[in-house]
């Protein structure tokens, strides 16, 4: 079989893994594949700031003679990927984009690192981020990633270099990390797909925090079965991080059909379709498009109300920022000039909430939670844009606008249901526009389920950013 190298890095991770097993395609030349496209792009979306060219072929190598073997681990041996640069990676610097850590190596792997090394998967290096999960675009390390759909405009955070690499195909998948959106939004504003588990499926052993209570791992894929693929690779209980669940992990590839008929998807749309509250007209436009479709597809949809949803904003940055201080504060008092300008002036608001301040943002939490679990009890799904509104221009971004405005995203993470975003248009800008769909609590079924059913009504993931 013979494939341009063009045809190789815009394989999605299933479509590779089906030719790897049926040895139709090299691991060897697939890693070489991607890494010829970093050589050639990375230049100007600065995704990479680590790059483990050396390493990645060798491992592609030991793939393919294991395959060769007839020692075959499954639908992502072989595969290349590379990581939020937050994850511990044994013998390989990681730094949370943050001067404070630039000499840190660690000493072993995160337990999702392990998981996907013993599933086959291929370390191409480490990718940019906000620094420390909330800092930017501006950070003390390395520069910040582009939007492969227009390199002047922002990728969202904190994931940044995830959702630009892996949506311009120098990786096939990613992992992000999500406290307020960091997984979604970047999805959203690359045009890709980002998952964000229920709270306490995926272990985060290993993994930089910013919120302990507030803080997700999960993965980003060009497609939605990629996403189900890596979420079974790394969800599970792991003794090394008591916040994990023993609930069984089901088989998520199963899940995904192309049939939402029956499914009830519950909107709330006086708060994510309010266009007076500073969300978009193309976004709204888009979104309620795709929320038509399901229901063409089979699905019903009806509107529901969430009255606390107006003040998870602050309750979320209340509960971000206590918690980040928290953690930060022996190095705040010891290397204050090793932090960015941008992460720094957000942390230190952190240190004038009071435990006042912290613990009735818990009993909004608590709030929030209870009307999101009494309206799921008639509906399957939530329905709502991933963010209000599509990617800016770098020099149009506003450090502290997270700070303002509604939160689409959020919403999940104060009640730790899973939240996915596949795409679902596009400005005339041409910038991506996401939509969202989010759970019960370890129902990633149904949620990957309707984003299959989508993707496969829609096939956005099918077109290409110009990078």
């Amino acid at each position: 079989m013979t494939q341009t190298s063009t045809e190789l890095y815009y394989l999605t991770i299933r479509e590779a893994g089906r030719l790897i097993k049926a040895r139709e395609l090299s691991p060897v030349d697939l890693t070489r594949a991607l890494l010829e496209r970093i050589e050639a792009v990375d230049g100007k979306l600065k995704t990479y700031v680590t790059l483990l060219a050396d390493e990645a072929l060798a491992q592609a190598k030991a793939a393919e003679a294991e395959i060769q073997q007839g020692r075959y681990r499954g639908p992502l041996h072989g595969i290349p990927m590379a990581h939020k640069d937050l994850y511990d990676t044994k013998g390989v610097r990681t730094t949370g984009q943050s001067k404070v850590n630039e000499h840190r190596v660690p000493k072993e792997d995160a337990t999702v690192i392990r998981r996907l090394a013993e599933a086959g998967s291929i370390l191409l290096g480490k990718l940019a981020m906000f620094e420390f999960a909330m800092g930017g675009p501006e950070t003390s390390l390395f520069e910040q990633a582009r939007n492969p759909w227009n390199v002047d405009y922002v990728t969202s955070g904190s994931s940044s270099g995830s959702g630009a690499a892996v949506a311009a195909g120098l990786a096939m998948g990613s992992l992000g990390s999500d406290t307020g959106g960091s997984i979604r939004g970047p999805a959203s504003y690359c045009g890709i797909v980002g998952l964000k588990p229920t709270y306490g499926r995926v272990s985060r052993y290993g993994v930089l925090p910013l919120s302990w209570s507030l803080d997700h791992c999960g993965p980003m894929t060009r497609t939605v079965e990629d996403a189900a693929l890596m979420l079974q690779a790394i969800a599970g209980y792991d003794a090394k991080d008591p916040s994990t669940s023993q609930t069984p992990v089901p088989d998520y590839a199963a899940a995904l059909k192309e049939d939402v008929k029956g499914l009830v998807i519950g909107v709330p749309k006086a708060y994510c379709f309010n266009s007076e509250a500073d969300i978009d007209s193309e976004t709204i436009a888009a979104v309620d498009k795709a929320l038509r479709d399901l229901e063409g597809l089979g699905a019903r949809v009806e509107e529901v109300s969430i009255p606390s949803l107006e003040y998870v904003p602050v309750a979320n940055n209340v509960i971000l920022l206590s918690e980040a201080f928290t953690y930060h504060l022996p190095n705040l008092k010891s290397q204050p000039q090793n932090y960015g300008e941008a992460f720094i002036s957000r942390l230190y608001m952190g240190g004038l909430l009071t435990a006042s301040d912290y613990v009735q943002a818990q009993r909004v939490r608590s709030s929030i939670k209870r009307e999101f679990d009494q309206v799921l009890q008639r509906v399957d799904l939530i329905g709502m844009p991933t963010s209000n509104n599509p990617p800016v221009t770098l020099e149009e971004f506003k450090p502290g606008s997270w700070l303002h405005g509604p939160s689409f995203t959020a919403p999940f993470n104060e009640t730790g249901m899973p939240a996915i975003s596949v795409p679902c248009g596009f400005t005339q800008a041409g910038l991506p526009i996401g939509l969202q769909l989010a759970g019960k609590p370890f129902d990633e079924p149904t949620v990957l389920r309707a984003a299959y059913a989508y993707q496969q009504h829609a096939r956005l993931y099918e077109k290409r950013p110009p990078a």
